[in-house]
């Protein structure tokens, strides 16, 4: 019986391997950062027009795990930055080439877009329905509570306290802070001399934590924007979607500054951080302990080298 390869030749590709490889890398930036920004906005969206998500907490989880699934889906093709600051932290560490920084921007940011694209598409109708509702003007400074479904504002629009305020200053600290703690975190995880990170298969899920806590911790006062692409393609939807000057440069002209400067000065202190001091003192060695499990014995307090040793008499054993 012939037995026929079902897919085996067919491909819309180049057959240049170098082409199709770029093209992987490419398209798992835009796919990836489309599936996080999708989860994640609209979390947002869900929460706002339906109460369906009643903390920031639940948001933050649903962010995080959008991250995470995002991170599995696309690792595979191009090592799943899905971050204009995590990329542009891989370049000043020396993880990669610096040519392929801009593309991976762009097509991080077309991925953004087309997230937020769908979102209107999803949700179009419902948020004309809560601006009706609510007496908002879409494009007027009360159309920020249907905008931040979209991009970021500080402080929180989901929040009203009389006394509660955010200066624009405070606002790029906790976005390149945040930034910061996350890339930092995103190398200690997947860093080779790192005996402490959890294996290759868990770090994408601790990733997701990572950005489930600082949303939970920094939504309040920001939104949590870090990362560029997140708070910039949305952005531009809601811009030509009817909101205007509210979207871009937005209420107090911090859009550019707090979610897309900030981050990048984060992203790249966390490399220098990281490249310079955290890896030196990593790769050091220290004669008084040991974090690895180099010289651990197992559960009937075998050493390594007894194991060795056991090994050796068996083989002189046999021959």
């Amino acid at each position: 019986m012939k037995v026929i390869q079902i897919g085996a030749h067919l491909s819309i590709f180049p057959k240049d391997s170098v082409m199709k490889q770029r093209l992987g890398i490419y398209f798992g930036e835009f796919f990836g950062t489309f599936l996080l920004v999708f989860f994640g906005i609209s979390a947002v969206a869900v929460s706002v027009l339906f109460d369906a998500i009643s903390s920031i907490v639940q948001i933050s989880i649903v962010w995080g795990t959008g991250v995470t699934l995002a991170i599995y889906a696309t690792r595979h093709l191009s090592c799943a930055h899905l971050n204009p600051a995590v990329s542009l932290g891989m370049v000043l560490a020396g993880r990669m080439h610096p040519r392929l920084l801009i593309p991976y921007w762009i097509f991080q940011l077309c991925g953004a877009i087309a997230a937020g694209a769908c979102l209107l598409l999803v949700f179009h109708t419902s948020i004309s329905s809560y601006e009706t509702a609510h007496a908002i003007s879409r494009g007027t400074l009360s159309s920020v509570k249907t905008a931040m479904l979209f991009g970021e504002y500080f402080p929180n629009p989901g929040f009203s306290f009389p006394w509660f305020g955010v200066s624009r200053g405070t606002a790029m600290i906790v976005e390149g802070l945040g930034t910061f703690v996350l890339v930092t975190m995103i190398f200690l995880l997947t860093e080779g001399c790192n005996v402490g990170r959890p294996g290759e298969v868990l770090a994408p899920i601790f990733i997701g934590a990572t950005v489930s806590a600082l949303i939970a911790v920094t939504a309040p006062l920001t939104q949590t924007g870090i990362n560029p692409a997140r708070d910039f393609g949305p952005r531009l939807v809601a811009y030509f979607a009817g909101w205007g000057k509210i979207a871009i440069p937005g209420p107090q002209n911090g859009f550019f500054w707090v979610y897309i400067a900030a981050p990048l000065i984060g992203g790249g202190c966390a490399a220098g951080f990281f490249r310079f001091i955290l890896a030196p003192l990593m790769t050091a060695k220290n004669e008084e302990i040991s974090c690895s499990c180099d010289n651990c014995g197992d559960a009937s307090g075998n050493t390594p080298e007894d194991k060795k040793i056991h090994q050796f008499h068996e083989y002189r054993e046999h021959e």
